[in-house]
């Protein structure tokens, strides 16, 4: 585990508390809804970054006796968990929205309340940025969902602002409300989209056809000597992709012959994919079924 996956990883806490604190703020000033319900969506930002760090923290353990495959899907849970408080989020909204329906009223100091906001907004914009770069970078599902999770909050900041500036240029109250029931339905939106993606993960489901390709190249390039590579199966954990395959050889190749073979295929993922776990069944020529990969 990266030190500076962690490391990043617990900043998110810390930029986290601070953006709620400025939208607590703005709330407080204004008395608006809106900014009331932004403040909502952040405090579950918070607990979901925290919990993002605890995911890296334990993915991070080596591999032990009841955990033999390493802990790395901790993460895909943790990206759950967001999905999960994203959608407790969006539905805090739309109630906050609807008491804001029943007595809409114009926000006091809305100019004040837009700065704090706004500066808010900057900062989640930037750290958004940071995490979906790290998080890619790094392929830690924890830091992706954490990133999108923040890209949401920086739409309903967005969102926001723009009702702040309709609501005192038209003089209608109830699009402060209105404005925070739309944004609820984004988030909604996104927290369905973190949970689909972090269920695949825990599903075993294959990387994405590029690294597909590219095992399989790598494979072929690498296996002279051998006749063909099938049955070839793939899926990936976290930051970690488990690739299996059964490699066909020459009746007559010895033993230390086909380990060769498979010892340069390792070494050639080792430089190219070091994230990657390999594992081959070695097989005589008669196991052939001449399809999968062709050696080169």
């Amino acid at each position: 585990m990266s030190r500076k996956v962690l490391w990043i990883a617990a900043a998110s806490v810390l930029v986290g508390a601070v953006v709620l604190g400025l939208k607590t703020l703005a709330w407080w000033v204004t008395g608006s809804v809106a900014l009331l319900s932004d403040a909502l969506e952040s405090i579950i930002n918070v607990a979901a970054s925290a919990a993002a760090l605890f995911a890296i923290t334990v993915s991070a353990r080596p591999a032990d006796d009841n955990h033999q495959f390493g802990h790395h899907k901790a993460e895909y849970l943790s990206a759950v968990l967001e999905g999960v408080l994203v959608v407790v989020a969006a539905v805090t909204i739309m109630r906050e929205a609807y008491y804001g329906f029943l007595d809409p009223h114009l926000p006091d100091q809305p100019f004040t309340g837009m700065l704090i906001n706004g500066a808010a907004t900057l900062i989640n914009a930037v750290w958004c940025l940071v995490l979906l770069r790290v998080g890619k970078a790094m392929r830690s599902p924890a830091l992706v969902a954490d990133g999108k999770h923040v890209l949401t909050d920086v739409v309903t900041s967005v969102g926001v602002l723009i009702g702040f500036v309709l609501v005192p240029v038209t003089g209608w109250p109830v699009l402060d409300p209105l404005i925070a029931g739309l944004v609820a339905l984004n988030v909604l939106w996104t927290g369905w989209s973190l949970m689909k993606e972090s269920v695949g993960g825990l599903m075993d489901a294959a990387p994405p056809p590029d690294v597909v390709a590219r095992i399989r190249e790598l494979v072929s390039l690498h296996a002279a000597g051998a006749i063909e590579a099938h049955d070839l199966r793939t899926r990936h954990a976290g930051r970690i992709t488990f690739v299996e395959f059964h490699l066909v050889v020459p009746g007559d190749m010895t033993v230390a012959a086909a380990h060769d073979i498979c010892d340069r295929i390792e070494n050639a993922f080792e430089r190219d994919m070091d994230d990657a776990i390999i594992t081959i069944h070695v097989e005589p020529e008669g196991e052939a079924k001449h399809r999968g990969v062709v050696v080169v």
